[in-house]
């Protein structure tokens, strides 16, 4: 595996607490993989996000043990700055990163920090814009915009700045069904087209599993599960962490235990159901 992000034996403490946010974690990920983190609030998700993005060290002090490697560079040594050019962060709430007066100066306001050409700029802009297909919105205050839009825009901001990495937590949240769903299509094209590796904290996952390559699930600042979808998500662990197993893969489990044999899991109503019609059939 070409790995992009390399984490061995981890472990955070936030100053003035006493228990580790994050204990004896290891994680590896390859190049251009769609990885879902999932967990319980409190399980340690954001701390794990803070020390690849490089808050952790750099914002937030505590005792911290073992090592952070994106795309070859250590967290613990590299600046925000450099690591903003390898990781990608994009809010729950875009709102939160979004606040120029239009859309194309809000793009252009991380590039403007790294001191790249004005021509240079210009193009990342018009890039990043082209690629979401936002380039309408690019005279807009961010403010009038939907939240797919708003989102849009965010992760647009991000991609001008050429990262390794994609982080997207809890990208959906905000979103009804539908734009979720063309959101959740734009992140497998950009992966496609552009070979980056993304970083998805969700909690529907009945939206993210049919593009995912792996499934990473965490509880009590650690990894308990990890693997492809259709490992991890039958896992009884997955179901008692309280993370958002599709539904079809939950009945698909109590079908099985019931006595009929459903084949491999199966991850989504519609793949349910034509694994019913073919037993049905036979």
């Amino acid at each position: 595996m070409n790995e992009v992000l390399e984490i061995s034996d981890y472990s955070f403490t936030y100053a003035g607490t006493s228990r580790p946010a994050l204990q004896g974690v290891n994680l590896r990920v390859g190049r251009e993989e769609i990885v879902i983190i999932a967990g319980p609030s409190g399980c340690g998700k954001s701390t794990l996000l803070r020390s690849i993005n490089g808050l952790i060290p750099h914002m937030y002090g505590g005792v911290r043990i073992g090592s952070v490697v994106v795309d070859g560079a250590d967290v613990s040594t590299t600046s925000i700055s450099e690591l903003s050019k390898k990781v990608g962060y994009v809010f729950q709430n875009p709102e939160n990163q979004i606040f120029m007066f239009s859309v194309e100066r809000d793009i252009a306001f991380g590039l403007e920090n790294l001191g790249l050409p004005r021509d240079e700029i210009r193009r990342r802009v018009d890039w990043a814009m082209d690629l979401l297909n936002i380039r309408e919105l690019a005279h807009r205050p961010p403010h009038e915009l939907s939240d797919g839009q708003k989102q849009r825009v965010a992760i647009a901001g991000v991609l001008a700045m050429k990262p390794s990495i994609l982080i997207l937590d809890e990208p959906t949240s905000l979103l009804d069904p539908y734009t979720a769903q063309e959101l959740i299509n734009k992140v497998k094209k950009l992966r496609d087209e552009l070979g980056i590796t993304v970083l998805v904290v969700e909690h529907r996952l009945d939206l993210l599993v049919k593009i995912a390559s792996r499934v990473v699930v965490m509880n009590r600042g650690g990894i308990v599960l990890d693997g492809e979808p259709r490992e991890v998500l039958p896992e009884r662990e997955a179901i008692l962490v309280g993370i958002g197993v599709p539904s079809a893969t939950r009945l698909h489990n109590l079908i099985s235990e019931a006595g009929v044999n459903l084949g491999i899991p199966t991850l989504s109503v519609d793949e349910l159901a034509e694994r019913m019609n073919e037993i049905s059939h036979d």
